[in-house]
């Protein structure tokens, strides 16, 4: 059930993506956006990373979590987004892949992915024994699972090079914005027709 405020908030986006649950989370994505974000997870780091995901997409994003334990909001956080970009993804003429290579300083991450419906991650990036500001890394993969899961994709994460973990997460979700992007372009005529 949508509340009365996010319906007010959801008739002025051009391409919106919604879900929630009651007093639990709240999303909202506009594709065709400026790549402004208001996040709030509840965890700053996350916060700041799908900041750089909604600025390299140019996708309006806002996400909103009710305070759970660390694994609780970044699993409902990447199943929301997932979800709420589902439709975009889904579209008819969507193009329904991308890939990006891009940098943050020394890190470089390589980040493909297609609109499957046959949810997968499959990455070569082994933070598990770090952190960086009090998230544990390994919530990462949990994110970017569950937003597999909550929008139907095949996501590849390579990391190329990279010593600093904040440095490589930063690379990682600035390329799955580029990624994104390319996703919910429509097709060109010349890929419709299969040619």
């Amino acid at each position: 059930m949508r509340r009365p405020d996010c319906d007010t908030l959801l008739r002025g986006m051009a391409r919106t993506g919604y879900a929630g649950e009651e007093g639990r989370l709240q999303a909202r994505v506009d594709v065709h956006g400026s790549g402004i974000a208001n996040v709030d997870t509840g965890i700053p780091v996350l916060d700041h990373l799908l900041s750089l995901l909604a600025e390299h997409a140019s996708f309006d994003l806002a996400l909103e979590i009710a305070p759970e334990e660390p694994d609780a909001e970044v699993a409902a956080a990447g199943r929301a987004l997932g979800k709420a970009l589902s439709d975009a993804l889904h579209a008819d003429g969507a193009r329904g892949h991308g890939s990006a290579v891009v940098p943050a300083d020394e890190a470089l991450a390589h980040v493909a992915l297609e609109v499957s419906d046959r949810p997968l991650l499959v990455s070569n990036v082994d933070l598990s024994d770090m952190g960086v500001g009090g998230l544990a890394t390994d919530l990462v993969a949990r994110f970017l699972t569950e937003l597999t899961e909550g929008a139907g994709l095949t996501l590849h994460v390579r990391l190329i090079e990279g010593r600093d973990t904040q440095h490589v997460l930063e690379a990682i979700f600035k390329g799955l914005g580029v990624a994104l992007a390319q996703s919910c372009r429509p097709r060109r005529g010349k890929e419709i027709d299969g040619d």
